[in-house]
């Protein structure tokens, strides 16, 4: 067999193009690539129902939903080398996106559908899997009219850190060679690092200002602390960010954390707060910070994201102007008539079959809505139409963008505001108590697919960009990992429902599910949504704008707890300083590379042993030094953590 030839991304991948500069993917465009073929589909399928049924299983009994993508990719790399295929790296793209579904589909499911079991309602398969095949369906529909916005016209602007992770595992595996060995190394490092600290406890997963005796007494009595995740998956998250955008979602997280929750406690300490009707008894003194975060001030963050959604597709609105324009030119055209062809990287599903499909899947909806039990008549299931077109409409460019920008995907907090809004507006047309709360759980969990399967698609369709790779494919064969997904998933489901139960003593964990059900009963027996935690989001929201302060970020900052937050800080900090030490623009841009490459490594090797402890946590392998942590895991995490630093930027300065 000849040697592999280097292969690598081009210098200007990750940065924005100059004036007339023009990228190139690995793949050469004008060339045809053997990517769609029995083995790339197979092996994609094959990774769907394994990787949907183990994120299902391990998500609803550990309470933990590990991203699949890059766990896909290193295998199909192993596969594809193993089996010496010619165009594996084409081939491989397509495995890792139908295979992604897996992961999409899951958290739309096990977010929102056991709820149901919890609510003590009754739910069959057909509903469950209709829900979520129409949620992953309208979820990519919606998207594809945005590509070319997200990963071309934004080319460089966004540091979409999950698919470049991704990407690197695909090119160094294709090429071998320095870039290979330099992930490899750093896979084995982050992996073995983040094992040690899930499975074994060797040291704290987070430190905070409480192990010391003032942290302590600050956070009891002013309700002020910070905390830090020192996992290296998380770590390399933040290199790649930046540290232009982990900085803004810093500022939004220290926002609530040293200032909202703080005044929170000072103004309201000694009162009962009880928004949403759910039975709070305890008062915000009473309460941790972490207490006040999950229950009040997180919702100030949803506001945010729900408002800075909103301003982003005002601000876009050409570029849907645009997408309308071509559907209704394809429209007008006349038969036989056929649009100037591109070149095979450019070639989307034509926007006729979007709009039509679009059309199909929303009446597809609508007819699941009023004639499978979902509700009682048909305007109740127009209503219920209206909710799940608008919302996930309008979301699916917010669940890209968080994707893009931090790689997180805010679905709860956008699918809890989806259920807030379903159920006053269910309530309002006369369908309440469980036959309201099913029908607003099922409303939910199609537009939590939607937004889910939207910002991994991106991700998805960001790395084919990247490799060259055709989109029309990459789009079409999607729809098949979902259908298989959603058939795995809600399988899955139904047995460990008849299994274990979600209710009563040894029950499956499903906390996502569990905080949707307590947010939705209320609402449906007379109770409230916190409008003014939501109406306080959007109102920084609006500020930050108006100073041309980017909003989403900021606002990812305050709904997603700091302890991840933080670390993106430092990684971020650490790629400036790599890529700023030298006076030659070339070396920096070497060492800003090979810091990549390290980051991506610790990705990897966080996911993939991130499994493996997952698997051993439900298997009863108690491995974890519970004593030991308890007593010395937070003194020595900072050393295990500043050496992690110190090999991160050793290794990236170490550069030609």
């Amino acid at each position: 067999m000849e040697d592999k030839k280097p292969v690598s991304l081009p210098e200007n991948a990750q940065r924005e193009l100059k004036p007339g500069e023009k990228y190139e993917p690995i793949l050469d465009p004008a060339k045809k690539y053997a990517e769609v073929t029995p083995y790339s589909v197979c092996i994609g399928i094959l990774m769907v129902v394994l990787f949907s049924a183990a994120a299902a299983y391990l998500g609803l009994k550990v309470g933990q939903v590990f991203e699949a993508a890059i766990p896909i990719a290193i295998i199909a790399v192993g596969l594809t080398s193993a089996l010496k295929k010619k165009d594996g790296l084409a081939q491989n793209v397509i495995i890792q996106s139908i295979g992604g579904c897996s992961g999409a589909v899951v958290a739309g499911a096990i977010f929102t559908l056991p709820a149901i079991y919890i609510l003590g309602v009754e739910v069959n398969f057909w509903q469950m899997f209709l829900s979520s095949l129409l949620g992953g369906v309208l979820g990519i529909l919606f998207l594809i009219p945005f590509r070319k916005y997200f990963v071309k016209e934004m080319h460089g602007k966004y540091p979409f850190p999950e698919a470049t992770a991704t990407t690197q595992v695909l090119v160094s595996g294709e090429s071998g060679g320095s870039s290979a060995k330099t992930l490899i190394a750093a896979g084995l490092i982050g992996g073995l690092y983040d094992f040690l600290v899930a499975t074994f406890g060797t040291w704290a997963e987070t430190l905070s200002t409480t192990v010391m005796g003032w942290g302590q007494a600050v956070a009891d009595k002013a309700k002020v602390v910070l905390k830090l995740n020192t996992g290296a998956a998380v770590l390399g998250l933040g290199y790649i960010v930046g540290l232009k955008y982990a900085f803004i979602i810093c500022c939004g997280s220290l926002l609530v954390w040293l200032v909202i929750i703080p005044l929170m406690n000072l103004i309201w300490g000694g009162s009962v707060i009880d928004l949403m009707n759910t039975g709070v008894t305890m008062t915000i003194g009473e309460m941790a910070p972490e207490q006040i975060f999950k229950d009040y001030a997180r919702h100030i963050g949803i506001g945010g994201i729900a408002t800075a959604g909103v301003i982003g597709i005002i601000k876009s609105f050409g570029v849907i102007k645009s997408a309308a324009g071509l559907a209704v030119s394809e429209f007008k055209r006349k038969d036989g008539v056929k649009a100037e062809k591109g070149p095979r990287t450019e070639e989307d599903l034509p926007m006729k079959t979007i709009v039509w499909g679009v059309v199909i899947a929303l009446l597809a909806v609508f007819a699941f809505f009023a004639f499978g039990g979902v509700v009682h008549n048909v305007w109740q299931a127009i209503v219920g139409l209206v909710i799940v077109a608008v919302i996930a409409f309008l979301f699916t460019t917010v669940a890209a963008n968080a994707i893009a920008i931090v790689g997180t995907n805010p679905v709860s907090g956008m699918t809890l505001m989806t259920l807030i809004i379903a159920s006053l507006i269910l309530v309002a047309v006369g369908l309440k108590g469980n036959a309201g709360m099913a029908a607003a759980l099922i409303i939910g969990g199609v537009v939590c697919t939607a937004l889910s399967v939207a910002g991994s698609f991106i991700t998805d369709l960001k790395i084919g960009y990247w490799i060259g790779s055709t989109p029309k494919k990459q789009e079409g064969w999607k729809f098949l990992g979902v259908a298989v997904s959603a058939v795995t998933v809600c399988g899955v489901m139904l047995v460990l429902n008849k299994t274990y139960g979600f209710t009563g003593d040894q029950a499956l964990v499903a906390p996502q599910a569990n905080a949707m059900a307590a947010v939705i009963q209320p609402m449906m027996n007379g109770g409230g949504a916190p409008w003014l935690l939501y109406g306080i989001g959007a109102a920084i929201a609006l500020i930050l704008t108006f100073f041309k302060v980017p909003a989403l970020p900021f606002a990812l900052g305050m709904f997603i707890p700091i302890d991840l937050n933080l670390p993106l800080l430092v990684g971020g900090a650490v790629s400036w300083y790599v890529s700023t030490r030298s006076k030659d623009a070339a070396v920096n841009a070497a060492r800003q590379e090979k810091g990549t490459l390290i980051a991506s490594g610790f990705i990897a090797g966080g996911a993939l042993m991130g499994v493996v402890s997952a698997i051993l946590r439900f298997a009863n392998v108690d491995l974890f030094l519970t004593e030991w942590n308890a007593q010395y895991g937070e003194a020595i995490a900072i050393v295990p953590f500043v050496l992690l630093i110190a090999y991160m930027i050793y290794s990236s300065m170490k550069t030609k």
